[in-house]
């Protein structure tokens, strides 16, 4: 047995080495092909976005401008400077470094003023290994100079130094585990087992296994020649008991919040209850495309948060069945089981008509309820016949609720958003025994504000009649309560933020909402963010050295036309900008039904256009609108590549936006501008945070985010990231869920409010 050891021993370090040195060789040798492809690109890249500026200085402005222009690109990460010639190959302009070293010129700049294109190579200059691209200046068709940029290539080598330290340091290591877990292996996997084995199929033959339970687990190897059935059985089950408990572990241990930690939380917390949610928006849609049927799943930070919940309880969700198909591929009671692929849950759908929905959605909730809770200078419009389709409309939801609740006995109910405020009373008036909680996604408006609305009374009534209301900031919870305080006879709780009215108490409660956050990139990029950046711009037609984005509902809300305004002034402050940003709005067209969407879907072209014909020239322009649909896989690459991310809401319940843009840059780049009207502003304290109505400072934002430094942006950055790892959507609904639960029906009210106090202090 020591013998063959030794022998396993030997080998695997000969063996492990060899392959270690020969992949470390291969691995070098890639990796320095595609540093030198990789500069090689940058350099053409960096050349052609120069060579324009650097053409109209030659032509418009004299030595002492161009020499500014070299300068400013000094410092930029590798570059060891730039040099301007002229067709006789004297030197016009030269960084300070470089000035000794470019006085003559390099023979790749004459051959570059020979054969009039860029042609690049990597030398020596001086001591220095550096690479050199030299691009032709032309003015009209004649040859008025040259460009050379130098890059530093010494990190190259570093690189390939690091790569074989560090491939030594692995193959040590696995050298050393390898032999380790192979005098493991020899000792107590097979030596050890083998003896064992025989042991216990003796026991089993006498009649005495009972007392050699405990070698089962060691004799996995051997399980196909175990035969007796009862013995393989209690080991399986030994064996999920131990994984459940490690799991239970893994889950008060675990700092991220996961799909899988809400599901083995909520889980325990739901007990024997279900969970039913209600919203406007469903979760699957079937459409029709020609003969076939497609399903969709519409992007929805509610639908990524609330699923896990009710896979593990087998809930309902009760929505809206709005696609061309979802009434085909129902049953007879209206219900589907989802996901389509492993059905763990019912989707219940409603069927509203079309005046139900004009009335319902399109009048009440958004021409009334929208403008009135987002305070952006809009007047909401209350018609009588809108309210009483909201009515309707809510009291057919609370039906099927109700039909779905019906053999339930512990039934919890989650509401989501500003369609459902009646809702919540219908529910408790006929199930007293559930628990209900409303989600207000939308911010509330001042107590003065919302007084204007006909119906406040009977709205707040209705939300009153849930257990728990959410909204997304403390401020926005407050400002309920003062609307309840001046509404309706009842008694509010301050210090617990609850309110009591007649004999039920509700409390109110902040739950910001957030995004997924994965700490690996869903999509891999192929290439550097610069050189993404460049990609996404040509697929638009448009050269431009910087790149901000926006992504948006067409809503006035957002606050589109004052980031245009703010673009505009920032390239009327910052000229040397123009032909160098452009902006990309990526505005998917929402509720154009309504006419004042239907107007402001206009003004926003129209504004851009304006914009773009004042400042654009040859490939460049400033404003980039992209007015369609846009689903997160075609949004992500410009969250990856954008240089700067404008979120300018003149008021905003919490912008999802800002926060999918931090959980995409896992290069941790980018800088965030942000309203600081957004329930987002009051957990990203590291975003520029502007006043969108001042048009002045957010342009302001615009170059001190192109202007800033590295390391800050990444400092920043990381701290934003890091609020978004550890509050995302999961831990929304955690919380949000986890509260629900606390609520206890069986107690009088002033007990339960102690007891909501003790939660809360807990």
């Amino acid at each position: 047995m020591r013998l063959l050891s030794a022998r396993l021993i030997v080998s695997l370090i000969v063996g492990v080495t060899i392959v270690s040195l020969c992949s470390s060789s291969y691995e070098v040798l890639v990796q320095k092909r595609g540093l030198r492809r990789d500069l090689e690109r940058r350099s053409e890249v960096l050349a052609d976005s120069l060579a324009r500026n650097v053409e109209r200085d030659l032509e418009k402005t004299g030595p002492q401008t161009l020499q500014q222009t070299v300068q400013r690109f000094a410092n930029r990460e590798h570059l060891a400077g730039l040099a301007v010639y002229d067709p006789q190959g004297h030197i016009i302009a030269v960084t300070s470094d470089l000035e000794p070293l470019m006085a003559n010129p390099p023979a790749i700049v004459s051959q570059a003023l020979h054969e009039g294109h860029g042609v690049d190579v990597f030398q020596k200059l001086g001591t220095t290994s550096v690479h050199i691209y030299a691009q032709p200046l032309h003015r009209k068709d004649a040859v008025i100079g040259a460009l050379a940029i130098v890059h530093d290539t010494g990190y190259i080598k570093a690189q390939s130094l690091r790569i074989w330290r560090e491939t030594f340091l692995s193959a040590l290591a696995h050298v050393f585990l390898i032999v380790l877990i192979t005098l493991l292996i020899v000792r107590w996997s097979i030596a050890g087992p083998i003896a064992r084995m025989a042991h216990w199929m003796k026991a089993l033959r006498t009649g005495r296994a009972g007392s050699m339970r405990v070698l089962i687990p060691d004799l996995d190897l051997f399980r196909p020649l175990a035969r007796e059935v009862a013995t393989f059985a209690e080991s399986l089950s030994t064996a999920r008991s131990a994984a459940e408990q490690e799991a239970r572990l893994r889950v008060e241990g675990q700092s991220q919040w996961t799909a899988d930690r809400l599901a083995m939380h909520l889980r325990t917390r739901l007990e024997d209850g279900r969970l039913f949610v209600v919203s406007n928006r469903e979760p699957y849609m079937h459409s029709r495309r020609g003969k076939s049927v497609d399903l969709t799943v519409p992007a929805s930070g509610v639908v990524t948060a609330l699923e896990p919940v009710l896979r593990a309880c087998d809930g309902t969700w009760v929505a809206h069945g709005s696609a061309d198909a979802d009434l085909e591929t129902v049953d007879e009671h209206d219900r589907l089981r989802v996901p389509p692929d492993d059905p763990r849950y019912t989707l219940r759908r409603i069927w509203l008509t079309k005046e139900e929905e004009e009335g319902y959605y399109y009048g009440f909730a958004n021409e009334g309820l929208w403008p009135l809770c987002h305070i952006a200078h809009t007047r909401p419009v209350f018609r009588a016949g809108d309210w009483k389709s909201y009515q309707a409309v809510n009291r057919k939801f609370a039906n099927a609720l109700l039909e779905e609740m019906a053999d339930t006995s512990k039934p919890m109910v989650l509401v989501q958003d500003y369609h459902f405020a009646l809702l919540p009373r219908m529910i408790k008036q006929s199930r007293p025994d559930a628990r209900v909680a409303i989600f207000w996604h939308i911010p509330w408006p001042h107590p003065e504000a919302f007084r204007i609305c006909p119906w406040q009374r009977e709205l707040i009534d209705g939300l009153l009649g849930a257990d728990l209301i959410g909204f997304h900031i403390q401020s926005h919870c407050t400002n309920f309560l003062q609307t309840v305080d001046r509404s309706l006879e009842s008694r509010i709780h301050w210090e617990h933020f609850s309110v009591q009215r007649f004999d039920h108490l509700t409390a109110v409660r902040p739950f910001p909402i957030s995004v997924e956050f994965s700490e690996e990139p869903v999509a891999v990029p192929t290439e550097p963010a610069y050189m993404e950046q460049s990609s996404l711009l040509k697929a638009l037609g448009i050269e431009a050295a910087f790149m901000g984005i926006g992504v948006d509902r067409l809503d006035y809300t957002k606050g589109i036309l004052e980031r245009f305004l703010a673009i505009e002034r920032f390239l009327e402050k910052y000229p040397r900008y123009q032909g160098a940003f452009t902006f990309v709005q990526i505005g998917a067209p929402s509720r154009t039904h309504i006419k004042r969407y239907h107007d402001l879907q206009a003004e926003v072209e129209a504004e851009a256009e304006r914009i773009n014909w004042r400042f654009q020239k040859d490939k460049w322009k400033p404003i980039a609108l992209l007015n369609r649909q846009h689903n997160h896989d075609e949004i992500r690459p410009y969250y990856r590549a954008a240089d700067l991310c404008l979120v300018t809401s003149l008021h905003d319940g919490m912008n999802l936006v800002a926060k999918e843009f931090l959980a995409a840059r896992h290069d941790e780049r980018g800088v965030l501008i942000l309203s600081r009207f957004t329930g987002a502003s009051r957990e990203l304290r590291d975003a520029l945070q502007v006043n969108p109505y001042d048009i002045d400072q957010t342009a302001e934002a615009i170059r001190a985010a192109l202007e800033m430094e590295p390391e800050e942006k990444q400092l920043r950055m990381q701290r934003m990231r890091k609020v978004v790892r550890e509050h995302n959507v999961y831990h929304w609904a955690a919380d949000l869920i986890t509260e629900l639960c606390e609520v206890r029906l069986d107690m009088p009210e002033s007990g339960r409010e102690n007891n909501r106090a003790g939660v809360s202090a807990a």
